[in-house]
C-alpha cells in the first residue's frame, strides 16, 4: 500500500472514531441503569439517576449488566467460531490432494487467521460470556466490580475481529494481502523485508493483525482485573474463601494469568510493529528470532492453561449434577487449579527445544513441563471418582462432560510425549504436534464449552433445546474430533510437517481421513448451531425451576434459584399482576435489598446471607430440606 493510501485510511478512521465518540455522547441520559431492573429509577449515592433498560438497539449498545454482556460476548464468540471453522473447512478440502488447489498464499492466509480466530476471538471471549453472566450470580454480587469498563473490555473486542480479518476484505479491492505469518508470528517471517512474500508478510495486513491481536490482548486484560476485583469484593457475606465454587476459582486463576500474560505479548506485538514501521531492531540483531520465540512463547503456554482451566471449570461445576453428589476432593481440584497457574509460567521452552539452547536448560524445562502434569491428573481422577457410585444421568450435558474427560487424557497424554528433549526433538513441527495440540483445543476446551452451553441454556432462554439434537451433536463432535486429530498424530508419526499446503503422495490416505473427520465435525456443528438458534426464539419453555431435579439429590446450585424468582416473575406477568422488567431480573426494593420471592415466600435469592451455600455452590441440606423435593424423576434432558 502506498504511503497516500495510508494516510488516508488513517484519516478515514479518525474520522470514524470521532463520530462514535459523537453519537454516544448525544444518546440521552447515557448513564448507568438499573441492572435487575423494577420499573422506575431512583437515586443513588453516586448522585446518578438510573433507569431501566431501554428497548431495541440501544439497550445492546449502551448495556452494562453483566448478564446482557455476557450474552454479547457469547454471541460474538458462535460468530468467531463459525468464521474459524468456515477456514479450517476450506483449508482441510485443500488437502485432500497433494497438490493445493486455493495456492499456497491463499491457504497460509486461512492458516493465520484460523489460529488466531480461534485463540483470541472464540476461546477468550466464550469463557468471557460463561463467567460476565454466571459468576456475579453464583457469588451473590449485584454486577461486575467495574459495570462501564466491563462493557468497554467487549466492545474493543469487534474492531479487534474487523483489523484481523482486513485482510480477507481488502484483498478483493487490491489493495493488501492478508497476513501469512501464522499464528505465532515468528520472525524473521513476519518482518517481511526481502522475498516474493515481501508484500503479504510485511504489508498492512500484518500490521492491521498486529494491531487486532493487541486490541484483544487489552480487552482480556481488563476483562481479566474486572473478575478478579468481582471475586475479592462483591462476594455475598456467606460466601468465603472456603466455599467459593470451583468455577469462580477457575475465572479467578484465570484472570491472575491472564494479568502476567498478555501484557507480555502485547509488548512484543508493539516491538515487533516498532521494527516494522519505525526503524527499530529488536529482532533484527542476531538472537532477535530466539528472543522472539521466548517473548511469544512466555505468553503463549500460559495461553493454553488460560484457556483450558475455566472448562474444567465448567466440567468440575457440571458433572457433580448428572452423578448426584458433590464433587469429590474439592479443596485438591482448587490446589490443582493454583498448582496449574503458577508452574504454567514455567514450561515455554519446551516449545524451543530444538532451536540448540543450553542442555541445561532443556533439562529443567522438561522437568516443570512433565510436573504440569500431575496437577492435570489429580483433576482428572475426582472426575472420575465423582462418577463412581453415583447416579449418572446421560442428559447432554453430561454427555459433552464424559466426552471432554475422554479427550483430554487423550490430549495430555501426548503432551507428556512432547515434554521429553528426545520425543520431541523427532516429532516437534509435525502434524503430531497439531493432533495434540487439537485434542486441546477442539476436543476437550470446545467441548466442556458445550456442556456449559447446554446446561445453562433453560437459564438464559427460559427454554429447552431439542435433546434429540444436542445427542446427535455430541456423537458427532466425539467421532469426528478422534477421526481427525487421531489421522494428525499418525501423520506426525510418519514425519508429516505441519504448516505444507502441499505433501508427499504418501501421506494423501491419512490427510483425507481427517478431511472426512472434519466433515463429520462440521456437520455436528451446523445442528449444533441450528438447535441453538432455534430453540432460543421457539424451544418449549421451561415450567420448572429445577429443570434438570437437582433437588432430588440436592445438588441445585445458587443460580437456579435466581432462575426461581426470575421464572416466577415472568410467570406472574403472564397473569397480568405483576410486570416483566426488560432483562427478566429480579425486582429490586427501594433499600436495595432483595424483595421476597415472587410467590410470596420467604426465601430469597441466595446468596444474600440468609442462605448456606456448600463449596461447590449446591444448596445445603438444611436448606434443601425448607423445599419441596417429591419432583418427578427426570433421567434426560
Amino acid at each position: 500500500m502506498t504511503v497516500d493510501a495510508q494516510i488516508t485510511l488513517t484519516v478515514l478512521m479518525g474520522v470514524f472514531l470521532v463520530a462514535v465518540a459523537t453519537f454516544l455522547t448525544r444518546i440521552e441520559n447515557w448513564r448507568s441503569y438499573t441492572i435487575v431492573g423494577g420499573g422506575g429509577s431512583f437515586i443513588e449515592e453516586s448522585g446518578y439517576i438510573d433507569e431501566e433498560k431501554p428497548a431495541g438497539i440501544i439497550r445492546w449498545l449502551t448495556t452494562v449488566d453483566h448478564k446482557d454482556i455476557g450474552i454479547l460476548y457469547g454471541l460474538y464468540g458462535v460468530i468467531a467460531f463459525t468464521v474459524g471453522g468456515l477456514m479450517v473447512t476450506i483449508m482441510r478440502f485443500d488437502l485432500v490432494t497433494a497438490s493445493s488447489l486455493l495456492g499456497t498464499a491463499t491457504y497460509n492466509s486461512l492458516l493465520t487467521s484460523h489460529g488466531i480466530t480461534m485463540l483470541f476471538l472464540f476461546g477468550t471471549p466464550i469463557i468471557a460470556a460463561f463467567a460476565n453472566y454466571l459468576v456475579p450470580l453464583i457469588i451473590g454480587a449485584d454486577d461486575m466490580a467495574f459495570p462501564r469498563i466491563n462493557a468497554i473490555a467487549f466492545w474493543l473486542l469487534p474492531p479487534a475481529a474487523l483489523l484481523i480479518w482486513a485482510g480477507f476484505f481488502a484483498q478483493p479491492l487490491g489493495l493488501f494481502e492478508p497476513a501469512q505469518t501464522t499464528w505465532t508470528m515468528y520472525t524473521p517471517l513476519s518482518l517481511g523485508e526481502t522475498g516474493a512474500s515481501a508484500d503479504a508478510v510485511g504489508g498492512t495486513g500484518v500490521d492491521l493483525m498486529l494491531l487486532g491481536l493487541h486490541l484483544s490482548g487489552v480487552a482480556a486484560t481488563m476483562g481479566a482485573i474486572n473478575f478478579i476485583a468481582t471475586i475479592f469484593t462483591q462476594r455475598g457475606e456467606q460466601v468465603s474463601w472456603a466455599n467459593l465454587d470451583i468455577f469462580s476459582w477457575t475465572i479467578l486463576t484465570q484472570s491472575g494469568l491472564i494479568l502476567f500474560a498478555f501484557p507480555l505479548l502485547g509488548s512484543a506485538l508493539l516491538m515487533l510493529l516498532a521494527d516494522r514501521n519505525l526503524g527499530t531492531a529488536f529482532f533484527l540483531t542476531d538472537g532477535g528470532n530466539i528472543l522472539w520465540q521466548h517473548l511469544f512463547w512466555f505468553f503463549g503456554h500460559p495461553e493454553v492453561y488460560i484457556l483450558v482451566l475455566p472448562p474444567m471449570g465448567i466440567v468440575s461445576y457440571v458433572l457433580p449434577r448428572f452423578a448426584g453428589r458433590k464433587l469429590f476432593g474439592f479443596k485438591f481440584v482448587v490446589y490443582s487449579t493454583l498448582a496449574i497457574g503458577v508452574l504454567s509460567f514455567g514450561v515455554w521452552a519446551h516449545h524451543m527445544f530444538a532451536t540448540g539452547i543450553d542442555p541445561r536448560v532443556r533439562a529443567s524445562f522438561m522437568a516443570v513441563s512433565i510436573a504440569i502434569s500431575i496437577p492435570s491428573a489429580v483433576k482428572t481422577f475426582n472426575w472420575i471418582t465423582t462418577l463412581w457410585n453415583g447416579r449418572i444421568r446421560l442428559t447432554t450435558p453430561m454427555l459433552f462432560c464424559l466426552g471432554f474427560i475422554s479427550n483430554f487424557i487423550i490430549g495430555g497424554v501426548t503432551g507428556v510425549f512432547l515434554a521429553s528433549i528426545p520425543i520431541d526433538l523427532v516429532l516437534h513441527d509435525t502434524y503430531y504436534v497439531v493432533g495434540h495440540f487439537h485434542y486441546i483445543f477442539m476436543g476437550a476446551i470446545a467441548v466442556a464449552v458445550f456442556a456449559g452451553l447446554y446446561y445453562w441454556f433453560p437459564l438464559v432462554t427460559g427454554r429447552m433445546y431439542q435433546t434429540s439434537l444436542g445427542k446427535a451433536h455430541f456423537w458427532l463432535t466425539m467421532i469426528g474430533t478422534n477421526v481427525t486429530f487421531l489421522a494428525m498424530i499418525f501423520l506426525g508419526y510418519g514425519g508429516m510437517p505441519r504448516r505444507y499446503a502441499t505433501y508427499l503422495p504418501e501421506f494423501a490416505t491419512m490427510h483425507r481421513v481427517a478431511t472426512f473427520g472434519a466433515i463429520l465435525l462440521l456437520i455436528g456443528q451446523i445442528i449444533w448451531l441450528y438447535n441453538m438458534v432455534v430453540s432460543w426464539f421457539e424451544g418449549k419453555r421451561v415450567e420448572s425451576a429445577d429443570p434438570w431435579n437437582l433437588r432430588q439429590d440436592n445438588v441445585r446450585t445458587v443460580e437456579w434459584q435466581w432462575f426461581e424468582q426470575k421464572l416466577d416473575t415472568r410467570l406472574a406477568a403472564d397473569g397480568g399482576d405483576e410486570d416483566v422488567v426488560p432483562d427478566g431480573g429480579e425486582d429490586v426494593a427501594p433499600d436495595g435489598n432483595e424483595d421476597v420471592a415472587p410467590d410470596g415466600g420467604d426465601e430469597d435469592v441466595a446468596p444474600d446471607g440468609n442462605e448456606d451455600v456448600a463449596p461447590d455452590g449446591s444448596e445445603t441440606a438444611a436448606e434443601s430440606a425448607d423445599r419441596e423435593s417429591d419432583l418427578p424423576d427426570r433421567t434426560d434432558d
